[in-house]
Parts: structure tokens; sequence; C-alpha cells
């Protein structure tokens, strides 16, 4: 079984414990990587603000250039930082519509390669006998990072790669459920970067909160639940950090009377259970025509019922595990409540025997609002569909919700729905589509699901500081 070690200071660094990584698929430990504390995120702190004054110096061209050749780095490595990503989160290699490890990895490779090509801008805001004022963008410090275990190395990605590229220094911490992938990341990153300039400590709940309320930490960038967004918002008050928070979602999708079942069921359950429905943006609340609903409702029963469920490492599998046992056993629990109120189990509804942590794909019919895997987000393969006679309910129903992160629509009709789409209570909003980020396109949400965007321009900006210049002339 390897052993993974930190990185700081451009070092592996070791402790006294080792956190054993569980493949989900198996149920077994095939790694082991060291548990840090606070005293390591001190040292790693100490390491990035070294680093800081010359890295934020370097020419936007050799920053530039440095992000690229991470790109590189991932993409000579592919192979490997599939295999690893599979075994800690049991994603497929390939996957449900080639969502997978293949997707994660790959996806990693072209996030880099974008926030890498991205300029920043200065912008002149009056030039005139007077005088001229210049708005310059500047890295803020010292970022800190902490990721979520269901795209670890592609959020890994999103979060390193901006911050490296506006000119800061990063102290990462993984999810103690999946840190291989990073671990292999910053190790190979170290072999390109000045030392200090990505650290990664790998530990339980108390190295993230030390990181929060870290005075030596100028932001903190978080992907995860938003129970623990709102602790690290709390931690990271008293020294007024920046914050960019990606939290929960329970994405609602509505399908338009105009929609062909058949047509859209596929593309329906794609976006509901690829990566077993562990992402944020899955859709996660269905809401489906009176005229529509059962033939829509057999059609997603009928994919569920087929689709390949296994470990990852075998080509043919479309759906892995849940990834750990406590997610399975919420998943489990909600499902259960469901029918317990009411409503149809059309498909799954049960774990699956063996080894590992899997759960079959499940279609719930008659689900209704006071349901809790309606009310809740429940983060793996069971999809509520809920029944409406009026679409202005369906909105509403839509955006009675705490959450604010995604939705779509679904009709032939574009127009229509794009239309509909702006009154949707979120942050994205896709049209016969659900959850297709980009890497260019601002991705955040509102309400409880986040605070700030990520990816594009948008998104770099959340890593830099306004500082406004007036030169006087005359």
């Amino acid at each position: 079984m390897q052993t993974f070690n930190m990185i700081i200071d451009g070092a592996p660094v070791q402790s006294g414990r080792l956190i054993e990584v569980v493949n989900p698929a198996t149920g077994q430990p095939f790694a082991s990587v060291a548990a840090g504390d606070a005293s390591h995120v001190d040292q790693a702190v100490a390491a990035a603000r070294a680093a800081f004054p010359a890295w934020s110096a370097l020419s936007d061209a050799n920053r530039r250039a440095y992000v690229m050749q991470l790109a590189d780095l991932l993409e000579a490595n592919m192979p490997e930082f599939m295999a690893l990503v599979t075994q800690e989160t049991g994603k497929p290699m390939g996957g449900l519509n080639n969502v997978g490890s293949g997707m994660e990895v790959g996806g990693a490779i072209a996030w880099t390669r974008v926030t890498a090509s991205l300029d920043i801008p200065v912008d002149v805001i009056q030039d005139n006998a007077d005088a001229r004022i210049e708005v310059h963008r500047k890295p803020l410090g010292v970022v800190g990072s902490i990721t979520p275990w269901n795209w670890p190395l592609m959020i890994c990605i999103w979060h390193v790669m901006p911050a490296l590229r506006a000119g800061n220094t990063v102290v990462l911490k993984p999810a103690s459920l999946t840190p291989v992938a990073t671990l292999r990341f910053v190790e190979l990153a170290n072999s390109v970067l000045p030392k200090g300039v990505l650290n990664v400590v790998t530990g339980d709940a108390d190295v993230g909160t030390a990181m929060s309320g870290h005075p030596g930490i100028a932001k903190m960038v978080f992907t995860g639940s938003t129970p623990t967004g709102r602790h690290i918002m709390r931690n990271a008050a008293a020294t007024l950090k920046r914050l960019t928070l990606e939290l929960g979602g329970n994405d609602a999708g509505i399908v338009l009377p105009d929609a062909d079942p058949k047509t859209v069921a596929p593309k329906l359950f794609g976006v509901a259970f690829h990566n077993n429905g562990q992402t944020c943006a899955c859709l996660k609340r269905l809401y489906v025509p009176d005229a529509l609903y059962e033939e829509l409702c057999a059609e997603l029963a009928r994919l569920a019922g087929e689709v390949k469920v296994g470990n990852g490492l075998d080509p043919a599998t479309q759906l892995g595990p849940i990834q750990n046992p406590a997610q399975r056993k919420l998943v489990a629990a909600l499902v259960d409540d469901a029918r317990e109120k009411g409503a149809r189990i059309l498909a799954g509804g049960h774990a699956l025997e063996g080894d590992g942590y899997f759960y079959a794909p499940t279609i719930i019919a008659d689900a209704r609002a006071g349901m809790r895997v309606v009310d809740e987000e429940q983060f793996g393969p069971a999809l509520p569909v809920i029944r409406y006679a009026d679409l202005e309910d369906a909105i509403a129903q839509a955006n009675a919700s705490d959450n604010g992160l995604g939705g779509s629509i679904w009709s032939p009709d574009t127009a229509r729905a794009a239309a509909l789409a702006l009154r949707l209570e979120c942050g994205s909003v896709w049209i016969n589509e659900h959850g297709a980020v980009q890497p260019d396109a601002p991705f955040g949400g509102v309400k409880q699901s986040g605070v700030g965007v990520e990816f594009g321009l948008y998104g770099l900006e959340e890593y830099l500081s306004l500082q406004t210049v007036k030169i006087m002339k005359g």
C-alpha cells in the first residue's frame, strides 16, 4: 500500500499518524496519507508567505508559462491520475456518457490551459487633460483551498490555477476521503514551481479550521456542503478574509408539456446520474407535467434498470459506488422516507449486495414537497420525479428551496424555455442540458448555495484586489 506525503515548502513532510484511503468499490484501503495538524498549517502558511513576494513579482508572461507547464504535467501523467481518481472516488474510468475519471483529468487539463490564457486587464476610467485614472488588479497573498471528495482533482484545479495565475501562493487541503490524486499532483507541480508556491496539508476537519481562521491566509476558497461553508465563513470573520464558497445544490429541472419523453429521458437520466449523482450541479429534482408524467417516469425507470453498475476499473462500468458509507446511509434514508410517505419506487431503492458502497440507481415517482428526498440534497443515485398541473406552480416549487446553484428547462421551444429560465432563482440555468460548466463561463450559486463565482475572468477576479491609481496632469 503506497503512502503519500504532504508537500510543504517544496519538500515531502510526514507526520506521526496516517489516514487510510479506502477504495469505495471494494471497501478496502489502497493507500495511506500523512495526517497533518495545525502545526503543519502554520508551516505551510509560512512557506507560502515567504514565496509570495517573488511569485507575485513575476511577469504576467512568466506566471502564464508556469501554469501552462502544469497543464503539460497533468497531460503527461493522465493515465496515472485517472487510475488514482477511480480508486479513491469509485467513479468509472469512462462512465455514463463519458463522465468519469477520464473526463475529470481531461477537464483539469482544459481548465488549466484556459485559466493560463486569461488576460488580467488594466482598466482606464479617465484619461484627459486633468488626470489619468487606472484600475489595477493585484494578487491577495496566500490563498487557502479546501476541496471535496466528489471531484477531487478537478476541483483542486478549479481552486489552485486561478490563484496561481493571479500571482497568489496556495495552501491546499484535500478531502481526507480522497486526497491521493491531489497529493500526487502537488508533488509533480513542485518539480516545476518555485518552492513554497503550492503547499498541501492533509488531515481531518481541524486542519480546515486552522486554515480558515489563520491570520496569514488572505482568502479561502471552498467547495462542499452549506453547513461547512457557514463554519468557514464564521471562522474567517475575525480576519475579514475574502471568500469564494461553492456550496450545496438541490437543482431543479422543469420539463415543459411540448417535450418528447422518449427523446428527453436519456439526457435527463444522464444529467441526474452521472458520477452517481454525486455532483453539486446534478439534476436533483425533476418536475414533469401531468400529460407526460407516467411515460417519462417509465422511460427513466427503464434506463435505471439497464445501466451497468460496478467497479470503476471495469471498462464496461457506467456508474460506480457511492463514495463512502455515510453518504450511502443518507441516500438510503431519504429513499426510505419517500417510500414511507407514499412514493412509488419504480427502480432501485436498495443497496446492492457485495463489497463496496453500491446503491441501485433509483427513480422515485409520486414524489412531492415534504419528502426529504425533495427537500434535501440527496447527492447520490436517486431522482425524485414531481408531477405538476400548472407551470406557475412548478416554477414556484423549483424556487422554494434555500439552495440556488443550478436549474434547467427542457423543451424544443428554446426561446420560451430561455424566457422561463430567467425566473429560476439560481446561479446557472441550462436549456435542454444541466450542469454543463465550462472554464470560460462563470459558475456559482445564490441564496445558500454559495458566495462568489468561479471560472473565466469573473472567477479570476475573485483572486485579485482592485487598486485605483490616479495620476494628476498639468
